[in-house]
């Protein structure tokens, strides 16, 4: 597996991911397609910039197909600062370990460049894969929230980690 910064040449899998109706059952139903390739230019220039980590899960690396994405990002929340993460793998190639790996990933880098802090998930309640990583990699549950999403409100598990102690 391999992971390389998003560039504006990701709109198509952008679509797949985030305008399907399957891939975004967990999070309120798909976004409009119209605003994507901004928002993939937008997203470019921040990994490009380094001031998110924004990667496109390539599985085999002598093969362009991108099976998803991985993110960790910084945003301003009414407690101040929090650093997160979050993923999302195309149909095809859930249930293989790329998003557990991916998200590992990330956060031994954070670990290791003493990046993000405290690093928090948000998944669907009822986003039993997606919870499962967070479990499998080390993450308290700190319990349910409501987070906003893309002008929704999303029913979400709240984890956290610090990946400088408690990655396992």
């Amino acid at each position: 597996m391999h992971l390389r910064n998003v560039t504006p040449d990701d709109v198509d899998a952008y679509l797949r991911m985030r305008c399907d109706p399957v891939m975004m059952a967990d999070l309120g139903g798909p976004l409009p397609r119209e605003g994507m390739a901004d928002k993939v230019r937008r997203d470019a220039l921040e990994a490009a910039a380094d001031t998110a980590w924004i990667k496109m899960i390539v599985p085999d690396p002598g093969r362009p197909d991108v099976a998803g994405l991985v993110t960790l990002w910084s945003h301003e929340t009414d407690d101040g600062p929090l650093s997160e993460i979050g993923w999302m793998i195309l149909p095809e190639h859930q249930g293989r370990g790329l998003g557990g790996r991916a998200a590992g990933a990330l956060l031994r880098r954070a670990r290791d460049e003493d990046r993000w802090g405290t690093v928090h998930a948000f998944p669907a309640v009822g986003n039993t894969a997606s919870n499962a990583i967070c479990r499998s990699l080390g993450f308290r549950l700190l319990g349910q929230r409501d987070t906003p999403f893309a002008d929704r409100v999303l029913r979400t598990n709240h984890w956290s980690i610090d990946p400088r102690t408690d990655l396992t």
